[in-house]
């Protein structure tokens, strides 16, 4: 009698415990999938807005000019808009006390800043915690349903008198399928981690660069208004 090794056969026939072990493993896969996508696109548009951004901010503008153009803006700002807006107003509404230092102007507008570079980076990083535990767990958690499933096959050669790998053979085969599944949710999940990992870091050191030059042009206007 030939057994019937069909996946659909074998995940259908399968175990309990080994179904509850693929269908989370599935689940996992479909958000760790819908995730990769939303963050592909959030960062996609997060680095076609820095790169607007600082072509405007670099192309000699005004910076009062700029600063009504970004907040004329619908919704809240992001990216170095955000950046910009936070520390150009704390900026514009320490100058205007007639005694304030110089230092103490920039020292404002530098804490502003980085309260939205923080606020930024919690934004860029959404999600990588998520891929980032799907990529270390999932294999584990197939490996548990593998060692289940062969568990199980074993067990039940105690009731016969003459063991053949055509008995063992279905039980062993849906389990390795957990283990499979863990390795499809797993793979992606890690690529896709260490790539978007990468990429925030790298538009993290564009928006701290940033900071320093737009901090180095505020210091600049703080002491020509004293001046």
């Amino acid at each position: 009698m030939t057994a019937d090794l069909s996946l659909l056969h074998l995940v259908v026939n399968a175990s309990v415990l080994v179904q509850l072990v693929m269908l989370l493993l599935l689940v996992i896969s479909v958000v760790s999938w819908s995730m990769i996508f939303r963050k592909w696109a959030a960062m996609k548009n997060a680095r076609r807005a820095a790169v607007e951004f600082e072509t405007r901010f670099w192309s000699g503008s005004d910076l009062n000019s700029l600063y009504r153009e970004v907040t004329q803006k619908q919704g809240a700002l992001s990216g170095l808009e955000g950046i910009f807006g936070a520390g150009f107003k704390e900026f514009a509404q320490l100058r205007k006390q007639s005694s304030a230092d110089p230092m103490a102007v920039l020292e404002g507008s530098q804490r502003a800043m980085r309260v939205a570079l923080s606020r930024e980076i919690d934004v860029l990083e959404t999600h990588l915690p998520f891929l980032a535990t799907v990529g270390s767990t999932s294999p584990y958690i197939g490996l548990f349903g593998t060692v289940w499933g062969i568990m199980n096959s074993f067990r039940g050669l105690g009731n016969v008198h003459q063991a053949t790998l055509a008995m063992v053979a279905p039980g062993i085969a849906e389990a390795l399928i957990a283990t499979a599944m863990g390795l499809f949710a797993a793979i992606p999940a890690v690529i896709a981690y260490n790539r978007y990992n990468n990429d925030v870091e790298r538009l993290i050191n564009r928006y701290e660069t940033f900071l320093d030059e737009f901090s180095t042009l505020l210091q600049r206007h703080a002491h020509q208004a004293v001046g």
